[in-house]
């Protein structure tokens, strides 16, 4: 099969952690967790590295030691989910810096890689990870004696801005933090856009890094063209794809594409997507299967080799709202068929 392009904007990228920077009125980090939302932090790390940034956060301890392997020593890379068990040979020789979530975690740090950094991650009221404030008041004398290098915690409603729970957990991590001899953070993407008031010592854009909501004033990072296997005239009352779930009403013409599900094209996709020709929208017809989607291409005369379903006619916002998700998880479920170009190098 012919292999579908999938292009990321390197200095997009660039550009909108540029404009996060602008905003933060303090250190900007960057979170390139998840293999940088699925576009690759082996050349999105050392961009930024490049560009300034000197700490970078990760999910898993793995992740973290890819992206040293790619940055070199140097940046500092905080990994949010702590010091697991069996983490301690990793953490210590990829240099990594895990933000402890637990008394459990910390016992284990400080027993398994006495003098190695760590940070510190508190629950201000989001409940997934970190420290509540009863466990850090308990802990807080001990651990600031080996001086993190970062307290943090999460916003759960960064997204909307309105929301009554920013302004409680911004209280809370205050309460858990003023007067403590450490650099804090608070703010991801949406929480920079918050204001000045979220974001202490250190932010932390992901998502708005990567072109997606809520950084409206983001630029578009991601083009994704799938090729043109062939192309059929059907006939009124034929049926396209798997279980005759679509019927022709008139005739047209149908492209088959190289791409499906495999590829990160959810099959609940299907009712509500179009991919572009030129200026020409063409209607997804039936069902996404693993590796093939059918299109109508009737009003296009002359049928490219590859049609648009990201780019600068449809958005990965756009898309994922076609099935009522979000950005983030149109981007990170982008498949490995791909072939990946990277521009702005």
């Amino acid at each position: 099969m012919a292999q579908a392009q999938l292009t990321v904007d390197l200095d997009a990228i660039r550009a909108n952690w540029r404009a996060l920077d602008a905003l933060s009125d303090c250190e900007t980090g960057a979170v390139v967790k998840a293999n940088s939302y699925g576009l690759g932090a082996d050349r999105v790390a050392p961009m930024l590295g490049r560009e300034g940034v000197r700490r970078f956060f990760t999910a898993t301890v793995e992740e973290g030691a890819a992206v040293r392997k790619a940055l070199g020593d140097g940046p500092e890379i905080n990994v949010f989910g702590g010091h697991m068990a069996g983490d301690a040979a990793l953490i210590k020789s990829a240099g990594l810096t895990p933000m402890l979530n637990s008394i459990d975690q910390m016992l284990r740090h400080v027993e398994a890689l006495p003098g190695h950094p760590f940070g510190i991650q508190l629950d201000s009221g989001m409940n997934r990870l970190g420290m509540e404030a009863e466990e850090w008041s308990a802990l807080r004398e001990l651990a600031m004696k080996q001086k993190p290098r970062l307290i943090m915690s999460h916003l759960a409603c960064a997204d909307e801005p309105n929301h009554g729970m920013n302004a409680h957990q911004l209280r809370n991590f205050c309460e858990m933090t003023d007067g403590l001899d450490a650099p804090r953070s608070l703010a991801a993407t949406g929480g920079i856009l918050l204001g000045k008031n979220y974001h202490f010592d250190v932010t932390r854009p992901g998502i708005g890094l990567y072109g997606a909501m809520p950084f409206r004033d983001a630029r578009r990072v991601v083009s994704l063209h799938l090729p043109v296997i062939q192309t059929r005239e059907v006939k009124t009352g034929e049926s396209v794809g798997y279980g005759n779930n679509f019927v022709a009403r008139s005739p047209m013409k149908v492209a088959t594409i190289s791409a499906g599900y495999a590829d990160g094209l959810q099959r609940a996709l299907a009712p509500k997507t179009y991919l572009w020709a030129g200026e020409t929208r063409c209607k997804l017809l039936g069902r996404i299967s693993m590796d093939l989607i059918t299109v109508d291409v009737t009003a296009v005369d002359n049928v490219p080799d590859a049609l648009e379903l990201l780019g600068p006619h449809q958005s990965v916002d756009q898309l994922a709202n076609h099935i009522d998700t979000i950005g983030y998880e149109i981007l990170t479920s982008l498949g490995g068929r791909y072939a990946r170009s990277y521009a702005g190098e």
